[in-house]
């Protein structure tokens, strides 16, 4: 993958005008919260008070059974595998697969798993990196289209409507509604056609080879570091390619 550039070695010029940047989600605009965050806030939504000490070797115990947004599970059980492999297509498979991992964690706390779940569907469960607004809306005021393509399998338009960001989002390509799932190139060309541009005048922009695999579809991409919540990620970089000759 030497040929796609990231934000630590990004081209000098663009190959062509870009007319659309397509967004990934996750790990690129924006991050789930951070993990005793997320079981503290679950805790509290199923009426129990957990201590800080508690609730970190919890969180430290859900994130290696597997988090949604998180690092992937070390293992699957087995009568998890089927919603697993299709977790990203139907949201009934993703609901089971991580609620599944999260009760495999022995806990005292009656419907956690369903509960910090329900966090992930939530505004309050995910932070907006820093440079997410003002990288969209300057791409707005210049007049390039916006996309977000994810491997995700809820509808996350109303997250972007809380963030107030809903407006400079011009298409939203899900995995589950579109039945792809990136790298599979018609998930890109389905954003492309949403926005009426060529795949040829768009940039993908992500953090993983799923990502670049816009290539395929004939894009240029542009990879960004999956940070911690609230940490830069070098997104505004995007700007210097998708704005360049413009006045």
């Amino acid at each position: 993958m030497h040929d796609v550039p990231d934000a630590s070695n990004p081209p000098q010029h663009p190959a062509r005008p870009v007319e659309a940047v397509l967004f990934d989600f996750h790990g690129t605009l924006a991050q789930v919260e951070d993990p005793l965050t997320w079981v503290l806030a679950a805790a509290t939504a199923c009426g129990a008070v957990l201590d800080r000490g508690k609730a970190t070797i919890l969180a430290d115990r859900l994130l290696t059974a597997g988090r949604a947004g998180g690092p992937l599970p070390n293992r699957v059980p087995p009568h998890l595998a089927e919603h697993w492999a299709d977790r990203d297509l139907y949201a009934h498979s993703h609901r089971a697969a991580y609620t599944g991992l999260a009760a495999t964690v022995h806990t005292d706390v009656a419907g956690l798993a369903d509960a910090l779940y329900e966090r992930l569907l939530l505004p309050d469960g995910w932070i907006p990196y820093p440079d997410t607004e003002p990288t969209l809306r300057k791409l707005h005021e210049a007049g390039v289209k916006v996309a977000v393509v994810s491997n995700i399998a809820f509808d996350i338009r109303p997250l972007f409507a809380a963030w107030g960001l809903d407006g400079l989002v011009d298409g939203f390509a899900l995995s589950y509604e579109i039945g792809r799932i990136k790298p599979d190139p018609m998930i890109f060309y389905r954003a492309c056609g949403l926005l009426g541009v060529d795949p040829e005048r768009a940039l993908m922009v992500g953090d993983s080879p799923a990502d670049a695999g816009a290539v395929k579809a004939g894009m240029a991409a542009f990879l960004v570091p999956a940070s911690d919540p609230g940490r830069p990620n070098g997104l505004s970089s995007v700007l210097s390619l998708a704005l360049a000759g413009q006045a």
